[in-house]
């Protein structure tokens, strides 16, 4: 990409910014969330309530606090320091309102806790805002009190919701049990802060407690974690372990933890159950959940797009390999559906159809992109930049999309979207050094918000980090030797030419071969998977491939499905070629005394004998009883015997049909289409498909459903009519031979007439070539 249009995309990503920026602004302030379609705020408690999904929110401006980091990132310290004013004014926290934990902690003590650092940060690198003290430490000290009674529980886990006003002593919270994993593993490195920046040690201590102890529910024999749990007995509610929802951001701050505190407890946790996720949950480039407990069960049959977050830990950790694996998954999946859908299924087909306009993807673009400086991730974001300007946004903003299949929208816009998606899209298409910060000296929380690293020097004397667990030494063996080499600029480098500059080699097996290829033989499926080609259903007959080298059983499989693709696309160009070769013509008589013929187009099919040259048949057609032909003898088979078999699309396979017609004694088979309007004038030539058994012995045509009616409507009048089955080309030849004779014949002087005939044209068949 050209520093020009890298250039282009950043000033876009900018503008996506303050369109979605200014709209909250101007229509929702001080709303926690805009709601773009209706273009105002949402309120907690005004607006029509969405459940639990309301939690979220506290009447505390929440999308201005969480966006205010990004405008220091973007150089606007006008407006940042106009925002930092309106927070201190407008936002306080002693509402009787029940909110999330979590969310408040990730987005609202985060958003506080980062916009300090970065006020006093441009306090003294920029001289502005000298009359900034500290406020937004105050307020994220409030908030923190706040969210400390969720942590009275007899495990030290924290409850998922708590009261801003009067803790948990709210009647709605006296029954609350259940907390997810994620929810009370994403707390350390917002907590640590605000202890390492007010020197009140409490809200550490409480998040390393809670750390602790759901590193002592984790399965035993599996390492695995599950995603819902009991605050009070530890116990698990749903063993479901995976990556996705409800786990995703625990194994994430188990390694910022320890890259933003130094506690090397935090890695030995992180490195055993990234161990246990690449052993058990990973397929491949796919990450399916499982059973914590039975590892090898898997609990699930869809991904769920917070997954996509993934790739860029396993970047951060320095496990690049897979990391470009799933991301290039997800990435075809991206392609597939123009957005991520919320879930989607082994074979990519949309399972949860909403787009909430999530940075996830984004974010492993960013890091991918920083590991690697491969150009590919810059193509990646300016797609996924482009398709958010296309179907998402809206004159008030950027609505989320309700389904990728229809692109509905949603009255939606989460504060993350200008937290976190604009953010990585605007440092995706910037160079580091044009950043008025070095973002290498900071590490980002799960909502993107900015944490320096020099934290661990401030230290926590008033909490020992060391713990009598002893770790073993084999949990630290994928620990990084030097941070230095943590982004190697050429370790996708090799990658590049992986395919295309790999030797061929003999396999040992024979390939299958895409002319071979039977889309209804197992072997022939399996042997597809295993060269690393995953076949998508696309209705009517049709497949769409997908080819990964890394799904590939072996580097030789994967080379073989590379030749088998190369075969199919070959093949595709040539069926375009051959069609007219291929198409078959069911003619018959404009009437019962007329020589003039017409013909209708039909398909062929790969398991009947072909009518080639002068070969056709004729005779009287008849409608096969039942109509789909699908029992094992038709009712009026004595009827059929030598004559043309009628047989309607559906229930059974074209070739058993083909069986049934010819044990009954027809003398070939026409399978009109079930699908009302379809027509070989406005769809390609449909090609029918067998099992491979070559047992069929008469010939066998499609015919779509218009071309049929008009047959259908001259069998009516015509009840004993013949037709003709045959080569359509052979068709216009003979047309044309007939023509020729009877112009030669008109044209020919009588012997004794002193004038010639003139010549009679005749007319054209109803079916050009």
């Amino acid at each position: 990409m050209s520093h020009k249009e890298r250039e282009a995309l950043r000033e876009e990503a900018r503008d996506m910014f303050y369109h979605a920026y200014h709209a909250y602004m101007d229509n929702a302030y001080p709303a926690d969330e805009l709601m773009p379609l209706s273009c105002k705020g949402r309120y907690r408690g005004v607006t029509p309530s969405r459940g639990d999904m309301d939690d979220i929110l506290g009447n505390f401006s929440m999308t201005l606090v969480d966006t205010l980091d990004t405008l220091v990132i973007l150089g606007d310290f006008a407006e940042f320091e106009h925002a930092v004013k309106l927070v201190i004014r407008d936002v306080q926290f002693d509402n009787d309102i029940i909110v999330s934990v979590f969310e408040t902690n990730i987005r609202m003590m985060g958003g506080l806790l980062s916009a300090h650092i970065l006020a006093e940060y441009i306090q003294k690198n920029a001289q502005v805002m000298p009359w900034y003290k500290g406020e937004l430490l105050e307020m994220a000290r409030d908030l923190g009190y706040r969210l400390l009674p969720a942590f009275n529980t007899s495990t030290g886990i924290p409850h998922a919701r708590v009261n801003l006003r009067y803790g948990m002593k709210d009647e709605l919270l006296k029954k609350s049990r259940e907390t997810c994993t994620a929810c009370a593993g994403t707390i350390l490195l917002e907590f640590a802060a605000l202890s390492r920046l007010t020197g009140d040690p409490i809200f550490e201590a409480r998040a390393h407690a809670a750390m602790d102890a759901l590193w002592k529910l984790r399965h035993r024999g599996s390492d695995l974690m599950g995603t819902v749990l009991n605050v009070h007995s530890g116990d698990w509610v749903r063993r479901d372990s995976g990556v996705g929802a409800g786990i995703d951001s625990y194994y994430e701050y188990l390694f910022k933890s320890y890259v933003l505190l130094g506690d090397d407890k935090y890695l030995a946790r992180f490195n055993r159950h990234y161990n246990a996720v690449m052993k058990y949950v990973s397929e491949g480039p796919m990450l399916l959940d499982v059973l914590m407990h039975r590892p090898h069960a898997k609990s699930r049959n869809f991904m769920d797009a917070l997954l996509a977050f993934w790739p860029g830990l396993q970047v951060l950790s320095g496990d690049l390999k897979p990391a470009v694996q799933t991301h290039e998954m997800l990435y075809q999946v991206m392609q597939m559906h123009t957005f991520i859908p919320e879930a989607f299924t082994i074979d990519f087909q949309i399972h949860w159809g909403q787009h909430h306009l999530r940075p996830e993807f984004i974010e492993s673009t960013y890091f991918l992109y920083r590991a690697t400086g491969d150009h590919h991730y810059l193509q990646v974001g300016k797609k996924a930049l482009k398709a958010l300007q296309q179907h998402a946004k809206v004159p008030c903003g950027y609505a989320a999309v309700n389904d990728v299949r229809t692109g509905k929208h949603e009255d939606r816009m989460d504060s993350f979207v200008l937290s976190e998606t604009f953010k990585y899209l605007y440092l995706l298409f910037t160079e580091p050094q044009d950043l008025i910060l070095n973002i290498d000296e900071f590490v980002f929380t799960t909502e993107a918000h900015l944490l320096p690293l020099s934290l661990a020097q401030l230290g926590n004397s008033t909490y020992s980090f060391r713990q009598s667990e002893e770790h073993n030494v084999l949990d630290f063996m994928r620990t990084c030797p030097s941070s230095n080499k943590l982004f190697p600029e050429k370790v996708r480098k090799p990658l590049r030419n992986f395919i295309t500059g790999s030797c061929p080699r003999t396999p040992a097996t024979k390939r299958l071969r895409a002319l071979d290829f039977q889309a209804s033989n197992a072997d022939h499926l399996r042997a597809v998977y295993d060269m690393g080609i995953t076949m998508v259903s696309l209705g009517d007959g049709k497949v769409r491939l997908f080819h990964s080298f890394y799904n590939a059983k072996s580097p030789e499989e994967g080379e073989m499905g590379l030749q088998f693709m190369q075969e199919m696309l070959e093949l595709t160009k040539l069926q375009s070629l051959n069609q007219l070769a291929q198409l078959q013509a069911v003619a018959y008589p404009l009437d019962d005394k007329s020589n003039d013929w017409t013909a209708l187009m039909a398909g062929p099919s790969h398991f009947s004998p072909e009518l080639t040259e002068d070969d056709f048949v004729e005779s009287e057609v008849i409608l096969a009883e039942p109509l789909r032909a699908c029992d094992e003898r038709l009712a009026n088979a004595e009827k059929a015997k030598g004559k043309i078999l009628i047989a309607e699309r559906g229930d059974c396979t074209f070739v058993s049909k083909a069986r049934l017609a010819q044990k009954s004694g027809a003398l070939a088979l026409i399978v009109c289409d079930n699908v009302p309007g379809s027509s070989g004038e406005t769809q390609p030539m449909f090609a029918m498909s067998g099992d491979g058994i070559n047992d069929v012995k008469i010939p066998v045509v499609f015919m779509y459903s218009q071309e049929f009616a008009k047959l259908s409507k001259v069998m009516q009048r015509r009840p004993h009519m013949k037709i003709r089955i045959m080569q359509m080309i052979e068709f216009k030849r003979w047309q044309m031979a007939k023509e020729s004779k009877a112009n030669a014949t008109e044209t020919t002087p009588s012997a004794s007439a002193s004038t010639t005939t003139t010549t009679t044209k005749k007319s054209k068949p109803e079916k050009e070539l």
